[in-house]
């Protein structure tokens, strides 16, 4: 059984059309990638999964149950958490307290606990006390991560992770994922326009194109699928 299955999803914006019947699987375990150019409907997708928009058709599976009639805020509460495609940190708090938010449906002892085990987790113990906004943008990334780790999810949804990362630190969020994945049996679904990373850590990857998806598979299948290389890769014609 899929972790989450998204079935014929399509969503409209007056005459526009950001989800065109759209369609895919995550198998528990797995990092799944979703990619498409600027404009394809990828974070929309995300907003459809964790209910920030409501498809005029379609199904959203999660552990074959509907979440369609599941409101935004208990949706964390199903199990699924997620980042944001710009950082979504509240900048006047310390790292803890961005963290703690994460985590408040715990109580108040053991979701401190949680939030300073994360941090230590992630590496960013040392930073607790400090003001999220003091810090450089890679690690207010992966404070974001924390955010969403604290939550205890079974799928967790990153929204362009590494956006506005240099290359080392690119090269470090592919093996910090993977880890995720790893230690803490967690399913990824990963929306980023970084290829390399997208194909190095990735089990399966869906592409999408103008709000519909064309193409999905392997890395490698994808990667040399002639629809994908025209609509997103680019051709050298």
């Amino acid at each position: 059984m899929a972790l989450l299955s998204v079935r014929d999803v399509t969503l409209r914006f007056g005459g526009i059309i950001a989800l065109d019947e759209v369609s895919f699987v995550v198998e528990p375990g797995t990092i799944t990638g979703l990619i498409g150019p600027n404009g394809a409907g990828k974070t929309t997708a995300f907003n459809v999964v964790t209910r920030l928009y409501s498809p005029d058709a379609g199904d959203v599976l999660f552990e074959d149950v509907s979440l369609l009639r599941t409101p935004a805020f208990r949706v964390v509460r199903r199990g699924i958490a997620r980042t944001f495609q710009n950082l979504n940190l509240f900048r006047s708090m310390s790292v803890l307290e961005n963290v703690l938010v994460g985590a408040h449906s715990r109580g108040r002892e053991a979701s401190e606990r949680e939030a300073l085990e994360t941090l230590d987790y992630v590496g960013l113990a040392d930073t607790a006390a400090l003001p999220a906004a003091s810090l450089p943008y890679g690690t207010q990334k992966r404070v974001e991560i924390a955010r969403a780790l604290v939550a205890r999810p079974r799928l967790l949804l990153l929204d362009e992770p590494a956006g506005g990362l240099n290359h080392q630190e690119v090269e470090d969020l592919g093996g910090f994922v993977q880890q995720l994945r790893d230690d803490l049996a967690l399913t990824i679904l990963l929306v980023e326009h970084h290829m390399g990373l997208v194909m190095r850590i990735s089990d399966h990857v869906n592409v999408l194109s103008f709000g519909r998806k064309i193409a999905d598979g392997t890395p490698e299948q994808v990667q040399s699928d002639p629809a994908v290389i025209e609509a997103y890769l680019g051709t050298d014609e």
